[in-house]
């Protein structure tokens, strides 16, 4: 925390010796909100911030500010977690996956094969009351939850053969500490491991684990094509970002301004789903020309393989969410069935 409140402070100096992210008038702000992220300029969660940070600064007529701090300028996912409920910091945007250990409720969205496939079905869910149960879970949490923001889904990658449900039998892969994550492999029969990010390309390159999932652009940029041999475009896991406020602060705005960012934020999420697809595509060639295996998951296989992981990440999930989780799956499972139909 004695971090994040350096790199606060490292942060207003620069605001004051620049113009603010988002800022389109002369006047200084009524509201100023610092957002703090982990993905680097280039990605789409920052390109569409600031397309958000302009359209609040417009439509506002320069009464709210947000300043965007992107690639952890500002600190760890926690600290900056931790930062947003102590009113420390205005704002996050988080990966979903970092945030269960504060609201075990969200680590709904770590279940494999969550969403649909097709990305206007999968945006009913985000929209409708599952949406909004999981945004709603966190005002217990002393923050509040603006919405829910796409950001791309997870795929499977090893140094064997995964052409079949039963290639997964007896290979390691590696995973975030998720009981959830641990549990969707162990219903294939392969092994989970939970290392840290950064050992993972030394890991795989060494065979401490046979594989690991991640979303495409992810493999690209951290090279793992490099050290392995089979990719399956399974898109079995959704990297969903959630977008917090302090809850303080967000109440001190008038009504009509947290309907004006409330708003930015959803309309730029169609832009922001084509951003994704254009990187993932560009990924995708790069890998594709390095020689790796790489082979579409058939519907027919989605099905089998959500039929095995489903269960077993749901389970998994509720042990630990209890009644709240319980709750919120019901919503969940009306809705996709649904939005699926």
């Amino acid at each position: 925390m004695k971090q994040l409140v350096r790199n606060l402070a490292a942060a207003a100096l620069l605001a004051m010796a620049s113009p603010a992210a988002g800022s389109s008038s002369a006047f200084a702000a009524e509201y100023t909100a610092k957002i703090g992220h982990l993905e680097s300029p280039q990605q789409s969660r920052h390109v569409h911030l600031e397309k958000v940070a302009k359209l609040v600064s417009e439509r506002t007529g320069g009464a709210v500010e947000f300043q965007i701090f992107p690639q952890g300028q500002l600190g760890s996912q926690r600290e900056m977690n931790e930062g947003v409920q102590l009113g420390i910091l205005q704002a996050t945007v988080a990966p979903a996956a970092f945030l269960g250990g504060f609201n075990p409720v969200v680590s709904v969205l770590d279940i494999p094969f969550l969403l649909p496939d097709d990305d206007a079905d999968a945006q009913k869910i985000r929209d409708g009351a599952f949406g909004k149960a999981v945004c709603a879970s966190f005002e217990s949490r002393g923050v509040t939850c603006v919405d829910l923001w796409p950001n791309g889904k997870k795929n499977f990658t090893s140094n064997h053969p995964i052409t079949s449900l039963d290639d997964f039998a007896g290979q390691k892969f590696r995973v975030m500490d998720s009981n959830i994550l641990i549990e969707q492999f162990n219903a294939l029969g392969a092994s989970a491991i939970a290392l840290p990010f950064g050992e993972l390309y030394t890991s795989l390159q060494t065979g401490v684990v046979d594989g690991e999932e991640n979303p495409l652009d992810t493999i690209q940029r951290m090279k793992f094509y490099e050290v392995q041999k089979h990719l399956v475009l399974s898109s079995h896991g959704a990297m969903e970002d959630v977008i917090l406020f302090n809850t303080a602060w967000w109440d001190s705005l008038p009504e009509e301004y947290q309907t004006i960012i409330t708003d930015a934020f959803q309309e730029v999420i169609p832009d922001l789903i084509a951003h994704k697809a254009e990187s993932v595509a560009a990924a995708l060639e790069e890998i594709k020309a390095s020689g790796i295996d790489v082979r579409d998951m058939s519907a027919e296989e989605k099905a089998a393989f959500r039929e095995k992981m489903y269960p077993a990440g749901r389970a998994a999930y509720v042990e630990r969410a209890g009644k709240e989780g319980e709750d919120l799956i019901a919503i969940y499972e009306q809705e996709y069935a649904a939005a699926t139909k």
